[in-house]
């Protein structure tokens, strides 16, 4: 439940402008909210291979819809360390069916994991409602494609490819300029394309070309991509740097995750991407609770429509 505010006050305007039209959705980001991973890749670092099939698929998603996803995320390009290339037909074979019967049957709020031109194109036709791309828009195509969906887009930063991006990764300045430097210059492009700047998130890309120091220092100086004025969506669920740091594997890294997601709900992420939805939720919503001065949050786990 959200306190009660005159629709007319400035917070309430305030609000208002965080409404992110997601196809036929509307994603309320007047308060933090969870996105749920579903990868559906034979090789992703965590849960790859355990939801190929269609129905192992809808299924998962069911259940993070059920424990408080406000979406769901589905990668069918595995972008991990070291990960290989797949082909568009390849990556188009494993995400079209599933968004098709995410929309069809779970009437889900979905965004699409993909740098590619032909997926983006075609994700946009079955329904998905948002593109979620770690190479912000550079493939060649994806910018104009993301332009004419007519879909909010997440712009990542990154360095270098999964192939090499963990090569000994070196910044010349501190990481956060660094990130904050090459999303301005992809904010610009986007709106020299023609896809308005409302329709731009953006994801600093924890573990994407960033050693653990790089990672911890982009998170405590987060807040200052808060200046680009736009919603910053964040992805550390059961990362390296996690294990890096408490020395524990890839399925004992749930404490550490929801550690950085209160912290990264303080430091101003609307979206946190994550594969532990329900303990995620509730920890989103106790550190929005304390930042709220104590207001209820809101606990009701129905996509706001």
């Amino acid at each position: 439940m959200t306190p009660n505010v005159d629709p007319s006050s400035p917070s309430r305007q305030a609000e208002s402008a965080l409404q992110l039209r997601c196809g036929r959705h509307t994603l309320d980001l007047s308060f933090p909210r969870v996105m749920g991973i579903l990868n559906v890749t034979p090789d992703s670092f965590s849960d790859g291979g355990q939801h190929v099939a269609l129905e192992d698929a809808l299924r998962h998603a069911e259940r993070m819809l059920a424990e408080g996803a406000a979406l769901i995320d589905v990668g069918g390009e595995s972008t991990r360390p070291g990960a290989m290339a797949v082909s568009e037909q390849q990556e188009l074979d494993r995400v079209a069916p599933v968004v098709e019967a995410l929309v069809r049957e779970l009437d889900a709020l979905v965004s699409v994991d993909t740098s590619s031109a032909t997926v983006i194109r075609e994700a946009s036709a079955l329904g998905a409602g948002m593109i979620n791309d770690v190479r912000a828009l550079e493939r060649e195509g994806a910018l104009a494609a993301a332009a004419s969906s007519g879909l909010p887009v997440c712009l990542m930063h990154r360095q270098g490819e999964p192939q090499n991006m963990q090569h000994s990764p070196e910044y010349s300045e501190p990481v956060e300029r660094a990130v904050a430097a090459y999303l301005s210059e992809r904010i610009d492009a986007c709106e020299a394309a023609g896809l308005r700047r409302h329709r731009l998130l953006i994801d600093p890309g924890f573990g994407f070309g960033k050693t653990v120091e790089h990672n911890l220092r982009l998170l405590k100086y987060m807040e200052s991509l808060l200046a680009l004025d736009l919603p910053i969506l964040v992805g550390m669920s059961r990362k390296s740097m996690i294990g890096k740091v408490l020395g524990r594997p890839v399925e004992e890294r749930l404490a550490g995750g929801l550690a950085l997601s209160a912290m990264a709900v303080e430091r101003g992420a609307s979206i946190l991407r994550v594969h532990d939805v329900g303990p995620t939720v509730d920890a989103v919503n106790m550190a929005w609770a304390v930042l709220q001065e104590g207001c209820e949050p809101p606990v009701d786990k129905e996509l706001s429509l």
